[in-house]
């Protein structure tokens, strides 16, 4: 069997109505004819829409296939025993040019009750914000289940919304529960559990190209939803160049923001993990024994667990969010 190296896929774009044109234009991406662009998934294992290698000997492979031959190798003992030939996270970068629809995902324990598969907590990293974005994140005060109801019948919603500014370098957690929404003009990195369900609870009233409303999830969304307030939604972290930097540190994956100017060496021989580097600004290029591969901003690679000593060189200043299960 020839041996393993850092991977990269060609990504899987999803066209979105509330959609823009950044990921072609900022992050360099063809998503082809579709009229513009949500999301594009750069590393995937969500059945029906796996990435696909491409690079190296094994491009063309779907990324849960190549789980299921190199098991432990690729992605840690410890993982796949837990996560068998599932590829645990989905990886992307979104662009809103209009607000998205007002949302919850079910945890893992709601997830596995209704057979959906896994619950999604995520985290957002904010790449660019144009003056005055916003997010919605959580609530601004308690409420309950009834008060929640009346609000959202009665169409005020948003009076009991937390709504955040967003800017560049700001990070948010948004764990399984939080009602959530990413408003226009805000370009983002998302890590998130493999799972592609969302309950959407509001869509602004919007209609779509056939002329129709989207769906609601209005009562399945009901039981997902964390209804308590949290003391700060915005994830407080201290850049520090040439250093690790902790950002979010959950059940279900562990980010670290690098910013570097100087090549850095990473020994990853206590981490029973595959390593994902996501290009957040500038280019760099990871260097293991066996060779070397480009990272460009709006590109991800995933180191496999069996490769535990490599060294990472900029061009420039770089920045790369740095993403295992630990």
């Amino acid at each position: 069997m020839n041996t393993l190296y850092p991977l990269k896929f060609q990504p899987v774009f999803k066209d979105k109505i509330w959609g823009g044109r950044k990921i072609k234009e900022v992050l360099g991406m063809d998503y082809g004819k579709l009229p513009n662009c949500g999301e594009a998934w750069v590393v995937s294992g969500v059945e029906g829409n796996p990435t696909l290698v491409s690079n190296g000997f094994l491009t063309g492979n779907e990324l849960n296939e190549l789980v299921s031959i190199y098991m432990g190798d690729l992605v840690g003992d410890e993982v796949y025993e837990k996560f068998g030939d599932e590829f645990p996270l989905l990886i992307k970068y979104i662009d809103a040019s209009d607000w998205l629809s007002i949302q919850v995902h079910p945890d893992d324990e709601l997830a596995a009750k209704r057979r959906i598969g896994r619950g999604k907590t995520e985290m957002w990293y904010i790449m660019e914000a144009e003056k005055e974005s916003e997010l919605i994140s959580g609530f601004s005060k308690k409420v309950n289940k009834e008060t929640y109801k009346k609000y959202l019948n009665e169409s005020r919603l948003k009076e009991i919304l937390n709504f955040e500014k967003a800017e560049k370098g700001d990070v948010f957690f948004i764990p399984a529960g939080r009602v959530h929404a990413l408003g226009p003009g805000i370009l983002l990195a998302e890590i998130q559990q493999t799972s592609d369900t969302t309950y959407r609870i509001y869509d602004w009233d919007r209609i779509d190209a056939s002329g129709m409303k989207r769906d609601l999830h209005t009562e399945k969304a009901l039981d997902a939803i964390d209804f308590e307030v949290a003391g700060e939604y915005k994830t407080r972290y201290k850049p520090e160049k040439n250093k690790t930097v902790s950002l979010v540190q959950c059940p279900q994956f562990t980010t670290n923001l690098l910013e570097y100017d100087r090549p850095m060496k990473k020994n990853f021989e206590e981490l029973d993990s595959f390593v994902i580097y996501m290009g957040i600004e500038g280019q760099s290029t990871l260097k293991w024994p066996d060779g070397e591969e480009e990272i460009n901003t709006g590109e991800a690679v995933v180191l496999p667990n069996i490769i535990n000593q490599i060294e990472l060189k900029p061009t420039g200043t770089a920045k790369l969010l740095e993403i295992y299960l630990a």
